[in-house]
């Protein structure tokens, strides 16, 4: 059934129920290893899907504003906390397409991310500028750290990630500062300061092996460096020419820097105004070469094994996917989906792509051997694609 004209019929009705189930399937008679949620942001609401099959099994109401919502799961993969904009938390039970629990923690927040124990969930915070730490289960505040930097500012939190030992890492965008809070004991954050990193840390990534923190800068090239092994050495600059450049290039979307595909002893960055993904050697973090693209690019994505890179980019040029050979690093597949993709998530061996096409109310399927398109399926307005093999990846 089409689910916008679903919703047309449904209006129509006495009674609009908050919950529309798309499967029968028992929550006895399902695992959540191959389910997923997708973030609709026009409206509010998110799918439960399941990957194995392709099909859509619920959708949930009530989330509040989702226009740059982000998720993350917990570690027995059942529950989904959604990160909204209007500041509200919101814990999903996926096997049963009900919210559980849900608060209205802040004024605006632009993501979070769950301790290494799976305890604590942790929002970043642009109003007030901080980051609240709650009871995973019960979603009660635990911690409130406000993000007071060293020039006495309240500062917007960016790149929030958990990193191992039960730390949160993240970036306070007006004080040019990066902090680890050790959360080992949840009511006393202990916490560690780096000041004038470089001006506004706009946001950051943790590598998949929860070594580096990485901050890129707004107002300035380069990018600073934190070694989560060895904190006291500080943070180190690198790839001091990475950003906008002298001539300050139009920049039509800064580009996810947790969109970086890592493969082997290389890391691939996408480019700041440029139309280019930057090549950089993971020994010293210097660029070693860029690869010409399609567009600016947002995503730069590799598929599972490390072999190809997926690559989406920024208005006008939103229509396009681009896949690059990681060995190579040539370019072999471009495709046209059609209107605003705005994300990709992989299946957790990658053998499938998803694709959101936002303005074609459409999430696609792609064969990644093949790259030919297996299906599409209506969602409305859809944006960020996560599946639960992200509750045990750090960083995601």
């Amino acid at each position: 059934m089409n689910i916008k004209n679903w919703r047309k019929q449904a209006l129509g009705c006495c009674v609009v129920p908050l919950l529309i189930s798309f499967a029968s399937v028992s929550q006895a008679d399902r695992g959540t290893g191959d389910l997923g949620v997708i973030i609709e942001r026009a409206t509010g609401s998110v799918q439960v899907v399941e990957h194995t099959g392709g099909s859509q099994l619920y959708q949930i109401d009530g989330l509040g504003d989702l226009s740059h919502a982000s998720i993350v799961f917990s570690r027995d993969e059942r529950y989904a906390y959604v990160f909204g904009r209007d500041g509200g938390l919101t814990k999903v039970d996926i096997l049963s397409g009900e919210i559980d629990k849900r608060v209205l923690q802040g004024g605006n927040s632009i993501g979070g991310a769950i301790s290494e124990d799976g305890t604590l969930v942790a929002v970043s915070n642009y109003e007030p500028g901080g980051v609240k730490i709650f009871n995973a289960q019960t979603l009660e505040l635990v911690a409130d750290i406000p993000a007071i930097g060293a020039n006495n500012v309240q500062s917007k939190v960016v790149g929030l990630v958990d990193a191992p030992d039960n730390r949160f890492v993240f970036s306070l965008y007006e004080s040019d500062e990066i902090w680890i809070a050790d959360v080992s004991d949840p009511a006393t954050p202990q916490v560690t300061k780096f000041t004038g990193i470089g001006r506004q840390p706009y946001d950051a990534l943790i590598t998949p092996d929860g070594r580096y923190y990485i901050a890129g800068l707004f107002g300035e090239d380069g990018m600073a460096l934190v070694d989560l092994w060895y904190p006291e050495k500080g943070v180190r600059r690198i790839l001091d020419n990475y950003g906008r450049g002298e001539e300050k290039l139009p920049v039509y979307k800064m580009p996810h820097l947790e969109g970086w595909a890592i493969a082997g002893d290389y890391a691939f960055v996408p480019a700041v105004g440029h139309n280019q993904v930057i090549v950089v050697d993971r020994k010293n973090w210097q660029q070693i070469g860029s690869i010409p693209v399609h567009g600016q690019p947002i995503f730069v994505m590799a598929r599972p094994g490390g072999r190809h890179m997926w690559v989406n980019f920024a208005y006008p040029n939103n229509d396009t996917l681009q896949v690059i050979d990681t060995e190579s690093q040539a370019i072999i597949k471009t495709l046209k989906p059609g209107k605003a993709v705005l994300h990709m998530e992989f299946t957790p061996k990658g053998d499938k792509v998803w694709a959101s096409v936002r303005d074609d109310d459409q999430v696609q399927i792609y064969d990644t051997k093949s790259f030919e398109k297996l299906d599409q399926l209506p969602v409305e307005k859809p944006s960020g694609i996560f599946f639960t093999n992200r509750a045990h990846t750090i960083g995601l």
